[in-house]
């Protein structure tokens, strides 16, 4: 069974980084426990770590020690090589892989940076590893600075190169591709030690991805960060060095640029604050002070009164032609925190890379077992598949801003927002995120509000809505978003991050309604523990079932369930494990049990269901085998269902807080068109996470 995979460039600057991004996550999807190693990582300075070592860790949260992740640096490797001890450099390399191999289910190799001055060196140096530790490899063609012929060329001259050295391929990967590039024009490269056809790879240029942050030019040049320190995200598109009056030089801003200046030139930094908050200018992403010259008291003391100052101030010593030098040199890496960045390189891969074919070819064995990080890696992937239209009513707030940012760059959604046009774009630019993807109504001024209205008024009139209620609803944000998923403008809805569950979920009571056959909306949270995903209903919506109301809502837990790819194994959660107790709540959930195993034989489901059960006998192998020995369901349950809102919500709320698990929801089951709910603590994650959701949930509706 294969192990691992060899992740090798052929030069510097290849996106090598962003291509290992994109397969660690397409393994993370399939297996639990997996290592990355570099056998030979850049020589640090003091202090310093491997930059793509610490990003894999930091952003996958991977188990695996630092000092495991990598066998040599480039410096040490030369040196032994040099002195005639290759054997020895690729025996220890061989001897810290295969420690990983034994502790983990899967190692991810990285080949060299090409940072070194002999590229030949670092080539044949890849070529031996990768066969040494017997790792297939994927080859990483860059295609920066050349045309699309010479791609090709270089591409099939490197894949002929490593096939005489032994080398194996799963595939091939031309990134950073010169615009007019296809998958055509590389259809013919092939591997002369596969006799089956190896697929090739398109990863077009995404010149975000290369180009540096604010953050990036604070470490670069050792600035200090005078004001605006949560724009440090912000991407540098161009530098424009100021020396000229105000009005010739506000001619030369372009979008993400980065204007430098003396630290005495009051004038132009004033004017440059002032146009990143003027409509009429684009945004520029910061500004360098050079001479390391202090700022006038007085312009100090204006900003230090300016609520938000809305881009980041940089002082640095050296003087304004030292600092262009400089800066000309450097260029962008993702960095672990860099969630903008790492959002584009992931949504990049998805969309050009066969991410099944290719997974297939690299993991052979894949776990059955559903765990946190499997599940959140999974919903992305899924919901991407088949990109669904998700309105977002609560549009102008910061979080939801930065979510959307997330959404449009992996491509899980289409964002429509709700809100003032001009608030949401004017807070876009100030939280330095780019929503230009993005739809934007304002329910007050939509042309559709009218019509909204009349067929809410038409819908409640029963109910004695009148005409003056029916306008006014409308012109809220959720009950506008809500009749948008209701009339199919929307294929679902989110909201909750500043409202209540309640006032998220009343209008789609009132008119999305329950879906043929069912008589109740219920919910479920996905608990993420450490090891695996479990799903607890009903924990939000219903206070009292009936025992034909629990029965539907175990069969809508078990179908939510597997539309996550988690296996139900549904228990009915009582006082009482078989008939061990008696008492009225304890026959609820017998009538209960023995009602939903009606319904899923009439309904042709498939899957397990048990009760009563007590929760240590549905979680714990030990107990069920004292409890419930013959049991499907007994100590390996994955659903489980509480008979009452107040079991349900208490225990889910304990098991969050004592197991420090993360609870996803809740998510409502039942209702003819997706509404989620969001937590009023949500954070940025949970949002991106529940449009997913939404999204998977929206395909599975218009599958039927």
């Amino acid at each position: 069974m294969s192990k691992n995979l060899y992740v090798s460039a052929t030069e510097e600057r290849s996106g090598k980084s962003a291509v290992v991004l994109g397969v660690l996550q397409m393994i993370l999807r399939e297996l639990h426990h997996v290592a990355i190693f570099r056998p030979i990582i850049n020589d640090p300075g003091e202090g310093n770590k491997d930059h793509d070592i610490e990003l894999m860790i930091e952003h996958f949260k991977l188990s695996v020690p630092y000092r495991d992740t990598y066998a040599y640096t480039l410096k040490q490797a030369r040196e032994l090589i040099n002195s005639g001890q290759h054997s020895l450099l690729l025996d220890n390399i061989l001897s810290k892989y295969k420690t990983l191999e034994e502790e983990y289910d899967f190692v991810l190799c990285e080949g060299t940076d090409f940072k070194g001055k002999d590229p030949a060196f670092e080539f044949d140096l890849n070529a031996d590893i990768a066969a040494n530790i017997g790792s297939a490899m994927l080859v990483v063609s860059s295609g920066r600075d050349k045309t699309p012929d010479e791609v090709v060329s270089v591409t099939q001259t490197t894949l002929d190169t490593l096939a005489d050295k032994g080398v194996e391929f799963v595939a091939c990967v031309v990134n950073r591709a010169p615009e007019g590039m296809t998958d055509e024009m590389v259809g013919h490269l092939e591997s002369k030690t596969r006799k089956q056809p190896m697929p090739v790879y398109v990863i077009p240029e995404d010149r975000t991805l290369g180009k540096p942050s604010i953050g990036d030019v604070k470490r670069w040049l050792d600035a200090e960060v005078l004001y605006g320190h949560s724009g440090l995200q912000g991407l540098v598109d161009n530098y424009v060095v100021a020396a000229m009056q105000i009005g010739n030089f506000l001619e030369y801003i372009k979008p993400g640029s980065l204007i430098i200046t003396p630290g005495d030139r009051s004038d132009i930094i004033l004017s440059s604050l002032a146009s990143r908050l003027s409509s009429s200018y684009p945004d520029i992403s910061g500004i360098v002070l050079t001479g390391g010259l202090p700022m006038s008291v007085n312009v100090h003391k204006l900003i230090e009164g300016w609520t938000g100052v809305p881009v980041p101030v940089l002082s640095v010593k050296g003087h304004t032609y030292q600092t262009v030098q400089e800066l000309n040199r450097l260029y962008g890496r993702i960095g672990s925190g860099d969630h903008q960045r790492i959002a584009t390189a992931l949504g990049g891969f998805a969309r050009n890379v066969n991410v099944s074919e290719l997974r297939d070819r690299v993991v052979e064995q894949r776990s059955t077992r559903v765990t946190p990080k499997m599940f959140e890696y999974s919903l992305v992937d899924k919901a991407s598949r088949d990109v669904q239209r998700i309105v977002l009513p609560e549009g102008a707030g910061e979080r939801i801003l930065r979510a959307t940012d997330i959404l449009l760059r992996r491509g899980v959604a289409e964002i429509v927002l709700l809100g003032r046009e001009d608030d949401i774009r004017t807070k876009a630019s100030n939280f330095g995120v780019d929503i230009s993807g993005a739809k934007i109504i304002d329910p007050a001024k939509s042309d559709l509000l009218d019509a909204f209205a009349e067929d809410y008024l038409e819908m409640r009139k029963h109910k004695g809505v009148i005409a003056d209620v029916a306008w006014d609803r409308m012109a809220d944000p959720i009950y506008f978003a809500t009749m948008m998923v209701h009339k199919g403008l929307a294929d679902g809805m989110v909201s909750g991050s500043v409202t209540t569950t309640a006032q998220t979920i009343r209008p789609a009571f009132e008119f999305v309604k329950t879906k043929p056959g069912h008589s109740i909306v219920s919910s479920v949270f996905f608990m993420c523990l450490k090891d695996r995903v479990l799903v607890y209903g009903d924990c939000a919506v219903n206070t009292n079932p009936d025992a034909h109301q629990l029965a539907e809502i175990a069969i809508g837990a078990a179908e939510t369930a597997r539309l996550f790819g988690i296996e139900p194994r549904v228990a009915m959660l009582s006082y009482s494990t078989g008939d061990s107790g008696k008492g009225e709540d304890v026959d609820k959930v017998t009538e209960a049990t023995a009602i939903a195993t009606k319904l899923i034989k009439e309904r042709g489901l498939d899957f397990p269901i048990e009760g009563p059960l007590q929760y240590d006998a549905a979680v714990d192998p030990d107990v069920a085998k004292v409890k419930m020995p013959q049991s499907d369901v007994a100590g390996q349950a994955t659903v489980f269902i509480f008979p009452d809102l107040n079991t349900g919500n208490n225990t889910y709320k304990a098991v969050q807080r004592a197991a420090n698990a993360v609870a996803v929801g809740p998510i409502l089951q039942g209702l003819n068109k997706p509404v989620n709910d969001l937590s009023r603590g949500c954070l940025v994650p949970d949002i991106v996470n529940t449009v997913a959701i939404t999204a998977i949930q929206a395909q599975a509706e218009k599958s039927k």
